[in-house]
């Protein structure tokens, strides 16, 4: 029997994992931004490529980061092994999306902070800083849980 494995085997294997978690989180990033979309009036992607707004922006990128962060530490503390790894990314993904859906929706209630409001808005809002940096910490707070 034979317990010696080729680079090329080590190499093929590597490149196929890398592959795998690299449309897994993609997958996921594109998830998060339309839970970003369904809350905006509009599309999404027309609000910041045409209309340039800040506000939308802002709370796009902050939420792709922070859905960023959950997934690379999956990645991360997956320890090597694929099948359970790729199954724990798309589950710790789908919940940090979930949290980041939740945390927009107690701000809303809470704090009467909308995204809704905030995407009409065309410059800069505080509010928008406050909401995106919160997406973000969502995702660091739930990635560092997985790990």
């Amino acid at each position: 029997m034979n317990t010696t494995t080729s680079i090329a085997d080590v190499l093929a294997h590597g490149a196929l994992a890398i592959l795998a978690y690299a449309i897994l989180g993609v997958l996921l990033l594109v998830a998060g931004f339309y839970v970003i979309d369904l809350a905006t009036p509009g599309r999404l992607s027309k609000i910041i490529r045409t209309d340039r707004n800040p506000n939308a922006t802002a709370l796009a990128a902050s939420s792709v980061a922070g859905v960023g962060l959950v997934v690379a530490a999956s990645i991360w503390s997956s320890g090597g092994a694929l099948q359970e790894g790729l199954l724990a990314t798309l589950v710790f993904g789908l919940v940090g999306i979930a949290v980041q859906t939740l945390g927009m929706v107690a701000f809303d209630k809470v704090a009467g902070i909308s995204v809704r409001e905030l995407v009409r808005e065309t410059t800069l809002q505080p509010a928008a800083v406050l909401l995106g940096v919160t997406h973000f910490f969502i995702g660091l707070i739930t990635a560092v849980a997985v790990i």
